[in-house]
């Protein structure tokens, strides 16, 4: 008799800390970082995804911290496009970086991470794929042509289709360092003042400091960037 008690004790104490188990993951994953925005138009707030992309996340978490983005400026925005910030400051004067840091789009998306859609937040970088350093977009529109390109398995890959072309019996190590297959890393998106951000993509828009076009003629000023806690 005492054994039978043990016995359904020992299932009960099971299913309990199982369940336990269950809610802390959940609670665990739900507490993914955020940063606080405040800018000249209002504040907004992201979230980002360390389990997603490590080193990306780590890198913007760090800028947070140093206080890199106060003072910085939204510098190109396109209204059917997106929002590009955190790079100059307000006299126009580029920001001095640590070295950049490795992409991740392909490792981030393999993992289940977002694309590059209305609100997501992704790092700006050059035509070289690993020059992402301080420069981050949120999209304003989804931008499915910035996302990055899986490689099938297989070496050589037996069939690759891209942009309507089939390819097959391709080297991988063409596919996989090919620049245009690299995408953009995403590795975060807006949880609240999406009003914020749509406000930001529908100011007028000209040349300022060395560009050309697609800068604010009002400047939108990130007054602070800080970790919500």
């Amino acid at each position: 008799m005492i054994a039978v008690v043990c016995s359904s004790f020992i299932r009960r104490l099971a299913v309990v800390s199982g369940l336990w188990a269950v809610i802390a993951c959940s609670a665990w994953a739900q507490e993914a970082p955020k940063v606080r925005f405040s800018t000249s138009v209002g504040e907004f707030v992201v979230e980002v995804y360390p389990d997603k992309a490590p080193k990306t996340v780590e890198n913007f978490l760090q800028y947070v911290r140093d206080k890199h983005y106060d003072g910085t400026i939204f510098h190109r925005v396109i209204e059917s496009f997106m929002v590009q910030g955190g790079g100059f400051d307000s006299s126009y004067v580029e920001k001095k970086t640590r070295p950049p840091v490795v992409h991740e789009g392909r490792d981030a998306l393999a993992k289940g991470g977002p694309r590059n859609v209305v609100g997501t937040l992704a790092m700006a970088r050059t035509n070289d794929p690993n020059s992402a350093s301080s420069q981050f977009f949120v999209n304003v529109k989804d931008n499915g042509f910035l996302d990055p390109t899986l490689i099938p398995p297989g070496d050589p890959v037996p069939r690759f289709e891209y942009q309507g072309r089939v390819y097959e019996n391709t080297p991988r190590a063409n596919l996989v360092n090919a620049p245009q297959l690299f995408g953009y890393t995403v590795f975060g998106k807006v949880v609240s003042g999406m009003d914020v951000v749509q406000k930001m993509k529908s100011t007028p828009t000209g040349p300022g400091g060395p560009f050309p076009s697609d800068v604010p003629k009002t400047p939108i000023l990130i007054n602070s960037a800080t970790l919500v806690k």
